[in-house]
């Protein structure tokens, strides 16, 4: 590695913006700055998904079905009467199979036959989400098995924070190059992906985002989870509650440049 090269390694290592850091992955042999940008928005949910598992066993394989059915059955209705995303219900196929258990003796005991189907839907309110909560009667067969938040326009705003990334590593690079007396010549790379050190030294680990997941909370009251929704209360008075969402890009770019004199 050449002089320059080095200084602006070393440069990237005490640069303080908190959103920019030195990236190595496959670097080119002329000297080059390497940098990180990312883009980060906070925002409320405006999904709220609960998914359902549906099980029956029996030693006739109809009746496990019929069981199962008639359960599906109930939970679509369910989840029309309250308003669930008509593109966000969904009923998997039938899984079928053979059920054992193991007796005292250790020894392998058949029971039937164990049929079982997922549902899901999504509600745009934790009020819908609520009432449908209050309306399943769960049990053994029929299992609330996840609920958790979500942004309906992730997607374009995934692709807006990866735009703001890109453009903060340009920004980055310029500064930095300026700081030095080089001159920028040209794009080497650029990677969505966290890219490996490659300079023989220990130049420590890239920070992994918190994509799509709540921030941390205050320590009272207790947060809750950041990939579900907290349902507290009794059968008939739950109260249904989700935490913002943050949602991180970041984008890698190694720019080649040379000395400006």
């Amino acid at each position: 590695m050449n002089r320059l090269s080095a200084v602006l390694w070393l440069s990237l290592l005490a640069f303080v913006a908190p959103q920019v850091h030195a990236q190595a992955n496959t670097v080119p042999s002329q000297p080059h700055l390497l940098v990180k940008g990312a883009g980060t928005r906070t925002v409320m949910p405006d999904r709220f998904t609960v998914e359902l598992l549906v099980t029956s066993t029996d030693l006739q394989t109809d009746t496990a079905r019929a069981t199962v059915q008639r359960h599906v059955e109930a939970v679509l209705a369910a989840f029309k009467r309250h308003h669930a995303v008509a593109s966000t219900v969904r009923a998997d196929n039938l899984s079928i199979q053979a059920e054992h258990r193991y007796t005292e003796s250790r020894r392998q005991e058949y029971v039937g036959t164990r049929v079982s189907r997922r549902l899901q839907g999504a509600f745009t309110t934790t009020t819908d989400l609520q009432a449908f909560l209050r309306a399943v009667d769960a049990s053994e067969e029929l299992q609330i098995s996840g609920m958790r938040p979500g942004y309906s326009d992730e997607r374009a705003l995934r692709a807006q924070l990866k735009g703001e990334a890109a453009a903060q590593t340009r920004e980055a690079a310029r500064h930095l190059a300026a700081a030095y007396g080089a001159r920028i010549t040209g794009l080497y790379s650029i990677s969505d992906v966290a890219p490996s050190f490659a300079y023989g030294v220990q130049a420590g680990t890239w920070p992994s985002g918190n994509e799509g997941v709540a921030p941390p909370a205050p320590p009272a009251p207790s947060p809750p989870a950041p990939d579900s929704v907290d349902v507290t209360g009794s059968r008939g008075a739950e109260s249904v509650a989700a935490a913002p969402i943050t949602y991180t890009e970041n984008v890698y770019a190694i720019f080649l440049i040379s000395d400006g004199t």
